[in-house]
């Protein structure tokens, strides 16, 4: 089985939105929604990555994203990103503000295991695995 049919698979197993637009493949999951009176939160896990045959290699990042449709108390649109990193400054960053998201939304979340399975599966398939902190360069 393909890499990308192997990755396919893991993402349905785990209910994430896939797709793949020019070699550009996105993996999304929602891990809290948050509604009030006039506005919708949410918190949401995206991963990008391209898988380079050629090179036998495959680049990956992935960062947190929080939304909000409608209207607050202050009457703001807002959408902010947190990138995670592998090991070092970012990753205890992304810790931070999980525990900073967590007392906005109810969840549970280690954003660690898909990286890890999309690692694994690559490295399996005789990949090497590339973590890159943005998307420049995929």
């Amino acid at each position: 089985m393909a890499l990308s049919q192997e990755i396919t698979q893991y993402t349905q197993e785990i209910s994430a939105d896939f797709k793949e637009k020019k070699g550009l493949y996105t993996l999304t999951l929602i891990v809290a929604e948050r509604k009030t009176f006039l506005s919708k939160q949410k918190l949401t896990y995206q991963a990008k990555f391209r898988i380079d045959g050629t090179e036998k290699l495959v680049k990956f990042t992935e960062m947190l994203v929080e939304s909000s449709s409608g209207m607050d108390a202050g009457m703001d649109f807002q959408t902010q990103n947190y990138r995670t990193g592998k090991g070092g400054q970012q990753e205890s960053v992304i810790e931070k503000q999980s525990v900073l998201f967590g007392k906005k939304y109810d969840y549970n979340f280690d954003f660690k295991t898909i990286r890890g399975k999309i690692e694994s599966l690559s490295e399996n398939a005789g990949y090497d695995f590339k973590y890159q902190i943005t998307a420049k360069g995929l």
